[in-house]
């Protein structure tokens, strides 16, 4: 045990040391301006966000990923699939609403709805589209058709939204989508997936297993726009408080006890839920039963404690990026973006968690390496795009359209698997890190350049750039791979048939 949380602490700080160096680099060339406070605050935030990481993936893997795979497996092989769908419904719900980033979005347009409306019908959206996407593993529809119906239902809502006088919201809509996707819901839902497929689907069928992230991202952006359309009001941003405190541990232990109830309540949903659906359907051993729950104790202690530094520091430090930023010309502020955003992907929890299910569902045909990169690639290119939009003050939907529009144009040139792992990407990738590190760098550099009015119209949306970027990177890693197949074929069938000349004998006629 101490062994294996010792490689998960080493693989952590991998993925987020780069993060911390790269603004300590900064800070010495004097791009960046931070007080002695300020570093201190970052520096003991980067070693609780390490400790988080290693604790919630150490869980993840004995906890989380498998009461989904259980959960997807165990009812689908009974031939449950009535009370599949109702667990999926269940699990759905409960897990968005007590998911600690839909939170922080209701608290964000609290002035446009009221909380507990924007809660409750986000999680029914997507309580009833993850429904609807093991009815499309069930029913063995396609991935690709089903999410462009449903990606050309919400650009309809669009164009009724603008119509109404509702562009500035976009934004705020597009993300929630990677906002209500987060480390509670991607894993549990990735494993939910993979179990369900495991039964159900074929081996060729590989792309079964991905789907339900893309669904639940698709959801909540339904359901904003519907809401932004029917109820909403002319609203004008407040920006948070984004002062980094002098005390920090005092502000720290503040964000803990916040987090423990927060966070609590989620563990506890998924927990509860899994031992009634274990007890009716299942029967489990009861020593493997304790084994989970003391699995999803370390998701709870590694959640806690990366929520809470990131809440405590990383959102300030964010602003403050973003606001030094904007004193710097638009190529050197797009540059830095990317580099952020390529770093941040590593140190997102969930995406170790997608990588390793890409390699293994696929036999290693997908490298972890491989898919790491093109999702860092990708990320980095929306971040400074992101950063570019708000320089240049131009509309979403020069981006959104456009992008979805490519996206679904490849799917037809590449193999299934890599659309189905592209649109779960887009999920995975606009984690927690995102939203409480990104997001403020963006409203920070807004802040500056365009003032704090235009913070809805062009701060937000970076989450949205980050969901979408996935689709691209990958979806293009899916075309170079398709190349390469054609490639290596043609040159297999040209060896054949030189080896076959070689054997080809020809016969002299004499006296003919």
């Amino acid at each position: 045990m101490i062994k294996d949380l010792l490689k998960e602490v080493k693989n952590s700080a991998f993925s987020v040391l780069p993060i911390y160096a790269l603004m300590i680099i900064l800070t010495l060339f004097g791009v960046l301006e931070f007080a002695a406070h300020e570093l201190v605050s970052f520096t003991v935030s980067t070693v609780f966000i390490i400790l988080g990481i290693a604790l919630f993936n150490y869980g993840a893997e004995r906890a989380t990923t498998p009461i989904g795979k259980k959960i997807g497996r165990g009812l689908t092989k009974q031939g449950k699939i009535g009370v599949l769908i109702v667990v999926f419904f269940a699990f759905g719900f409960l897990i968005t609403v007590s998911e600690p980033d839909l939170s922080v979005l209701a608290m964000q347009t609290s002035a446009a709805f009221p909380k507990l409306l924007l809660i409750i019908s986000i999680g029914l959206g997507v309580a009833l589209f993850l429904v609807l996407a093991v009815l499309r593993v069930i029913k063995k529809e396609s991935l690709v058709s089903i999410l462009a119906v449903l990606y050309m239902v919400a650009f309809g809502l669009v164009a009724l939204n603008v119509y109404r006088g509702n562009e500035a919201m976009l934004p705020l809509c597009f993300d929630s989508g990677g906002v209500t996707t987060g480390p509670m819901t991607v894993p549990f839902l990735m494993s939910l997936g993979a179990g369900v497929a495991l039964i159900l689907a074929k081996k060729s069928e590989k792309d079964a297993s991905f789907g339900l992230v893309a669904f639940s991202s698709v959801g909540p952006v339904i359901v904003m726009l519907l809401l932004t359309f029917f109820y909403s009001k002319n609203i004008e941003y407040e920006l948070p408080d984004y002062s980094i405190p002098a005390n920090f541990f005092a502000s720290f232990f503040h964000y803990v006890f916040e987090k423990l109830k927060e966070v609590g309540i989620a563990i506890g949903m998924l927990y509860i839920c899994y031992l009634i659906v274990d007890r009716l359907f299942l029967k489990t051993p009861k020593k493997k039963v304790i084994d989970l729950g003391i699995g999803l104790l370390f998701v709870y202690v590694g959640l806690v404690l990366f929520l809470a530094a990131v809440d405590c520091s990383y959102m300030g430090i964010g602003y403050k990026i973003g606001t030094e930023l904007s004193k710097s010309g638009p190529v050197v502020t797009s540059v830095i973006c990317m580099i952020i955003g390529a770093l941040t992907v590593l140190a997102e929890p969930a995406v170790r968690i997608l990588t390793t299910q890409v390699e293994e569902i696929t036999n290693e045909f997908i490298k972890k390496k491989t898919l790491l990169i093109t999702l860092a690639v990708g990320v980095g290119a929306a971040i400074a795009l992101s950063a570019i939009r708000i320089i240049f003050g131009f509309s979403i939907l020069y981006v959104l359209i456009p992008g979805y529009a490519l996206c679904f144009i490849l799917s037809f040139f590449i193999p299934k698997i890599y659309t189905a792992i592209a649109f779960d990407a887009g999920g995975v990738v606009s984690g927690p890190l995102t939203s409480s590190f990104i997001l403020p760098i963006a409203l920070g550099l807004c802040a500056e350049l365009q003032g704090e009015a235009s913070i809805l119209s062009l701060g937000f949306g970076v989450v949205a750039f980050v969901a979408l970027s996935p689709l691209i990177s990958i979806e293009v890693l899916g075309v170079v791979s398709a190349i390469k197949n054609k490639r290596r074929a043609r040159k297999a069938i040209e060896k054949v048939l030189r080896e076959d000349d070689r054997m080809i004998i020809s016969f002299e006629t004499e006296g003919v």
